[in-house]
């Protein structure tokens, strides 16, 4: 169920909702929010300051029962932390603790001061968002393969957020982002034995003819073969399962300007191929199609948000499973861009799906700029962890642009090296270049393989393999970069 959002500008004492959500700093600090009810309510928040039951640390929440003298069935009194240096951060925090609360709760609908208060550097507009999109995000709620409870709880359906008017852009902002961002979450989520190459596929085709301006072509595997993507084609050889590649466009920009690009990693489930992954945790390797997901995440954004732009999706969907004709190491492939790849470790399989799809849509669109997602090496997670994508680029416009987008979205990227010095670790005897490069700088050299099919195009990379899910066998995906991205977009429309 989606959470429909309003803006309003009630009073906290005399609005009558099911949960009235407002804050408390440390040290006994109220908002002013909480102040009016506390004075409605004679000191209730207050004396639960002094009781200790309310310290204001993150992630402290208590909820007040019926109070006397408010309107609301429930005030959910959520803990700040320190006044000073409260931020964005912070505020994203502190929001998804207030919804994950209220989804404890036997209520569908709720009221959030929490939009009212101060972030620095961050207008109305922004609190709006951010705090719709976390809201949003605790909310969901996968369903597709679970048999319903005979007594499910009550979902949130329905919140308000206290703003000004001038803050609705940011809730139609976050409205088609949190559209995007559950698509993609459920695309990723479904298990490997729906969600394969021709599901991504049908997905593509259904949102396309649903929505008028948007176009879907998908080249099967006689198409690829015609046309030459070698690369692609061996990593698919193994599977029963047929590659796909899924082309959606939207034109909403001016006839014949030239469009953005997005490319998604598209690998539904990812063994290793005859290079087999340890047993242990590969269940998760359903999310190596998260670089996908993304892309089809923000391109739902932008047809939502009506963009002016022309826009490209391509999806390369293929399974990598080891089978009798699977491709080996050792291999010499022959790549659509004519450039021959010695394959070292078949588990290296998402740069070769990759290439093949960035050359043709180089040569067929002939994009403005090409940004590619994928959960491409284990080497970033070891990087920089969960929190931010890796991001490479010789583009040091584009690399400040999409880092600015990540730090406003707060779904951030941290720039890595995309160094000439690291192109020898590709070198091969007997190809023009091998799909690994050792054990040093795995990430890195991911991207300068790619780089080599992106030369003299505007074109960054986002390795997304650490931040696209959450670990561990109930974790869920993330729908990671999609606000990255869309906000990325949003900001070549307003710079005209």
């Amino acid at each position: 169920m989606t959470v429909q959002f309003s803006l309003g500008s009630n009073a906290p004492e005399s609005t009558a909702t099911p949960v009235a959500v407002v804050g408390v700093y440390e040290n006994g600090i109220l908002t002013s929010a909480a102040a009016r009810i506390d004075t409605a309510a004679g000191g209730a928040i207050k004396r639960l300051v002094e009781a200790g039951d309310v310290t204001g640390k993150p992630g402290n929440v208590v909820t007040l029962l019926q109070p006397s003298g408010v309107a609301a069935a429930r005030v959910l009194i959520v803990g700040l932390g320190a006044q000073k240096g409260f931020d964005a951060g912070r505020y994203q925090r502190v929001t998804l603790e207030a919804a994950r609360a209220i989804g404890r709760l036997p209520v569908t609908e709720a009221t959030s001061w929490l939009t009212e208060i101060d972030v620095p550097g961050r207008d109305a507009a922004w609190r709006v968002r951010v705090g719709a999109l976390a809201i949003d995000h605790a909310a969901y709620r996968y369903t597709a393969t679970v048999k319903p409870r005979d007594k499910a709880p009550p979902e949130l359906a329905s919140v308000t957020l206290v703003a000004p008017a001038d803050a609705e852009p940011g809730l139609v902002q976050a409205r088609a982002i949190a559209e995007g961002v559950r698509f993609a979450r459920e695309l990723a989520n479904l298990p490997p034995n729906i969600c394969n190459p021709g599901y991504i596929a049908d997905q593509a085709r259904a949102f396309a003819d649903a929505n008028e301006g948007v176009t879907c072509e998908v080249l099967e595997r006689t198409d690829m073969e015609r046309e030459g993507f070698g690369s692609l084609l061996a990593v698919a050889r193994g599977s029963a399962n047929p590659p796909r590649l899924v082309v959606l466009q939207w034109n909403g920009g001016k006839e014949g300007e030239r469009p953005y690009a997005f490319v998604g990693k598209g690998i539904t489930f990812d063994t290793g191929g005859i290079s087999l992954k340890p047993g242990p945790g590969m269940e998760e390797m359903k999310f190596d199609m998260g670089g996908a997901a993304g892309v089809l995440g923000s391109f739902v954004a932008a047809v939502r948000l009506k963009l002016p732009v022309n826009l490209v999706c391509v999806v390369p969907a293929v399974e990598n499973m080891p089978d009798g004709d699977a491709y080996r190491p050792g291999d010499v492939l022959t790549s659509l861009a004519g450039i021959t790849i010695e394959v070292l470790n078949t588990d290296a399989e998402g740069r070769l799906i990759l290439c093949d799809a960035l050359t043709y849509t180089g040569k067929r669109f002939d994009p403005h700029t090409i940004i590619d997602a994928a959960t491409l090496t284990g080497a970033c997670v070891v990087a920089l962890g969960k929190h931010a994508s890796g991001l490479m680029t010789k583009d040091d416009t584009l690399s400040a642009e999409l880092l600015a987008a990540g730090d406003s979205t707060l779904d951030r990227a941290w720039r890595l090296p995309l160094w000439d010095d690291y192109q020898g670790q590709l070198d091969s005897v007997f190809a023009d270049v091998a799909n690994i490069g050792g054990k040093y700088a795995g990430a890195i050299t991911a991207g300068c393989f790619l780089a080599r099919f992106t030369e003299g195009r505007r074109w960054a990379h986002l390795d997304i393999a650490g931040t696209a899910w959450d670990e561990g066998r109930k974790g869920l995906a993330t729908g990671r970069p999609v606000p990255l991205l869309t906000q990325w977009l949003l900001d070549r429309v307003a710079a005209g």
